[in-house]
């Protein structure tokens, strides 16, 4: 399958920069896959399209500030670090810039005699292998000089209005670490947000579930491969990354009687389809599980467990777009990404909502 079926071109000023003034105050556009059509509704009416019964699947993974600044021991040099995964207590794998730069044995300061590293693995270009030495507990001096680990795309669109060049500073702003999270963040992991939940407050939920709409929380923790775009000719040759996920035995109940009884399960987000369809049997029930998945779902994929999804607008060559198009069809997901343009919808992260039906 052609990875330039997935392209599209989107104007700089619907990059959302920020969240919505309120969480629930974003807009929410409705795909009818059985009969094609469109909806344009705001995110606080969403019950109007979910059903009594209704199983909305969140993911309660929560993101650390992940993105630490610093500078070289030898030479003064500023150097930037995005935590990967935790391989081990106070040893991970990260990113740095600049890469050409940071060779094994490096020492790197964050914190003097808080947070230091030293670099002593090369994993790949830009990736390292860091043992960090912590005067403290760990996450407490993790929140303390860490960074919301934004999108890339949000840091790049935040500079550029500000038509400055900020160097390796990164944009954060007051908001960010409270709004690039959801409300029912619980276990933390993850360096990108899954960003669906975003839209919800507790309110919200609270009023969904007096509704009769069920609730059930899995966990994937999340990695910077998310946002990495398909560069291969054909989607299919691309080298999927691999996650963490955590499917407890009460969700994965909760998934199985609704099921059983024909109501619908609606996964929160593209990590929360990607865990179902992880632990789904041919028959569309799951087993509780924990482990990693690389799951690369493209259209043609026959989806098991997920009756609806609820996501946001995904960028072009991503495999999360290739998710949704897999779910909705490519042709209709395509068309209903014009019309948002159109409309002047906001994308990505920060941006809009899209409920399948």
């Amino acid at each position: 399958m052609e990875t330039a079926l997935f392209d599209y071109t989107l104007p700089e000023e619907l990059i959302a920069r920020h969240p919505a003034g309120e969480r629930t105050h974003s807009r929410l556009f409705i795909v009818e896959r059985k009969t094609g059509n469109f909806i344009h509704s705001q995110f606080f009416n969403i019950s109007q399209y979910l059903k009594t019964g209704d199983l909305l699947v969140f993911n309660n993974t929560r993101v650390i500030p992940a993105r630490l600044m610093g500078y070289r021991f030898t030479g003064g040099g500023k150097v930037e670090t995005l935590l990967l995964k935790e391989v081990e207590p106070l040893l991970w794998k990260a990113m740095v810039r600049p890469a050409k730069k940071i060779q094994i044995g490096e020492r790197l300061i964050y914190e003097p005699k808080i947070l230091e590293g030293e670099v002593i693995q090369y994993l790949g270009p830009g990736e390292r292998l860091i043992k960090f030495e912590c005067r403290g507990i760990w996450q407490d001096v993790l929140n303390k000089i860490g960074h919301t680990p934004l999108p890339p795309y949000i840091i790049k669109a935040r500079r550029d209005d500000l038509k400055t060049d900020l160097g390796h500073t990164p944009l954060e702003e007051a908001g960010d670490r409270e709004r690039y999270q959801t409300v029912y963040a619980q276990h933390r992991g993850s360096v990108a947000a899954p960003t669906a939940g975003f839209h919800f407050s507790s309110e919200l939920i609270s009023t969904l579930e007096q509704q009769g709409v069920e609730t059930a929380y899995l966990t994937l923790h999340i990695g910077a491969g998310t946002f990495k775009p398909v560069e291969t000719e054909r989607a299919e040759d691309h080298p999927m990354h691999s996650e963490t996920y955590l499917l407890p035995k009460e969700t994965a109940e909760k998934i199985n009687r609704a099921r059983r009884e024909g109501r619908r399960v609606i996964p929160v987000g593209t990590t929360a389809v990607r865990t179902l369809e992880s632990c789904a049997d041919e028959m569309g029930f799951v087993h509780p599980d924990a482990g990693e998945t690389n799951l690369m779902i493209l259209p043609g994929y026959k989806f098991k467990c997920a009756d609806a999804m609820l996501t946001n607008f995904h960028l072009p060559r991503s495999t999360l777009l290739m998710l949704v198009c897999a779910f909705g069809g490519t042709e209709l997901l395509l068309n209903a990404y014009s019309e948002a343009i159109i409309k002047g919808y906001r994308f990505y992260s920060y941006g809009d909502a899209m409920l399948i039906l």
